[in-house]
């Protein structure tokens, strides 16, 4: 009887390398989320190292002194590979994979890959490949000598990964032919955007750093049956879907890709239209882990996220989220929010106060109306049953009485 032989990809060992450049920043928080982002792309981390320097070393990241202890290391420790917790020059990728003599790969190489590992829509992949051939495209050299050091692993996944040993020029046509079919998707994606509006549905967008709990809490609330899983990343592609307010108004949820610190410009650029929907969204609804001890340094990323994108002047909603996980009762505030709520998606926490805001919100942004509709009008009163909150509908001699809170377009169009 012959034996069955099961073939694993060779389990990558990494030292991650940061760089403080001053007393108060938060490199160790930073590398302590490189090492969550190499465990979700399946690497296991064995050495953490933070050089003090006044700037990141030009030529190689970190300085002489530093990368000998980490060439040690490497032996020592049996590791695989280097991660640097910064995008790397194409310069600063080659002078220290000669240096060390191993694979060393970037932060943005790490994201790259479980962006890759994460895609499953049209979009989502063409997204990720245009944002690793953009990446590759000025590291070619670097890349080839990462790829003959060892054979796939982390970095080598995904779309892009096909057309790696392909000269600039094959890589520059294929970038031009995904921007095509981009700007395609993108074109489907404003349509879609623009048939919603005039649906007259409001939308609210929710964000938040990633593994904020965002999937979790569209699921509660619309059993949406996105998949759910405690890594960064766990869903790449966004999903909107209706919610029915206990009141009986509509409101559409689009979750968003999650933002991260140092995401990537690649990406940010590739993203755009994904990440453009808190652009074109009524209500912000940012979702924050409130159980992670970095969670204003989180809140600040995603702020500063949404102000790159051009998102401003929203209502936003900060729901606090995680608070199952709170051993006392913790008190963080956001300034920049309209109203605040602690919820706990996971166990249906404060979900009720939560869709109370909403239809406050929404109440907010419509129009009280009180008329009496001809019998011949009566399909108007459709209209505002599906897109307004009818509040009394009496049949007169007249008509039909109507009192109703009306979003604005909607009375107008009446």
């Amino acid at each position: 009887m012959s034996e069955m032989y099961e073939i694993k990809e060779k389990e990558e060992r990494l030292i991650l390398v940061g760089v403080a450049t001053n007393d108060g920043d938060d490199t160790a928080e930073s590398l302590d989320e490189l090492e969550e982002l190499a465990k979700t792309a399946g690497a296991v981390t064995v050495a953490k190292i933070i050089q003090n320097r006044e700037s990141v070393h030009p030529g190689t990241y970190i300085g002489k002194g530093k990368i000998e202890e980490v060439k040690d290391l490497l032996v020592e420790l049996n590791a695989t590979g280097v991660v640097c917790d910064d995008e790397l020059s194409p310069a600063q990728l080659k002078n220290l994979e000669d240096a060390l003599e191993a694979k060393v790969m970037d932060r943005t190489i790490l994201i790259l890959d479980i962006f890759a590992q994460r895609a499953s829509t049209k979009e989502g992949k063409i997204q990720v490949e245009l944002a690793q051939l953009k990446y590759r495209s000025t590291r070619l050299v670097g890349m080839r000598n990462s790829m003959s050091r060892l054979g796939g692993g982390i970095g080598t996944r995904g779309p892009g990964e096909k057309k790696l040993e392909v000269d600039r020029r094959l890589i520059k046509d294929r970038i031009s032919q995904l921007n095509r079919e981009l700007a395609e998707v993108k074109q489907y994606r404003e349509t879609s955007r623009e048939l919603r509006s005039k649906g007259f549905i409001p939308i609210a967008a929710i964000v938040g750093y990633t593994n904020a709990g965002k999937s979790t809490l569209l699921n509660r609330l619309t059993s949406a049956g996105v998949l759910v899983e405690d890594k960064l990343f766990a869903t790449l592609d966004p999903t909107t879907r209706n919610l029915a307010l206990p009141s009986g108004q509509q409101i559409l949820l689009t979750d968003t890709v999650g933002f991260i610190r140092k995401l990537p410009h690649h990406l940010i650029e590739a993203f755009r239209s994904t990440l453009e929907e808190a652009k074109y969204a009524d209500i912000i609804l940012h979702v924050v882990d409130c159980s992670n001890p970095a969670a204003y340094k989180q809140m600040h990323v995603v702020y500063e996220t949404l102000a790159n994108l051009g998102v401003k002047d929203k209502t936003i909603i900060t729901a606090f989220n995680k608070q199952d996980l709170l051993e006392t009762d913790m008190i963080i505030k956001d300034f920049k929010a309209d109203r605040t709520v602690k919820i706990s998606a996971k166990e249906m926490q404060g979900l009720d106060t939560l869709q109370e805001i909403f239809e406050e919100i929404l109440r907010e942004r419509r129009i009280l109306v009180e008329k009496v509709f001809s019998y011949q009008d009566a399909g108007k009163i459709q209209i505002i049953r599906k897109y307004g909150q009818l509040m009394v509908e009496e049949y007169q001699t007249e008509g039909i009485y109507i009192k109703a809170y009306l979003p604005r377009d909607v009375y107008y169009s009446l």
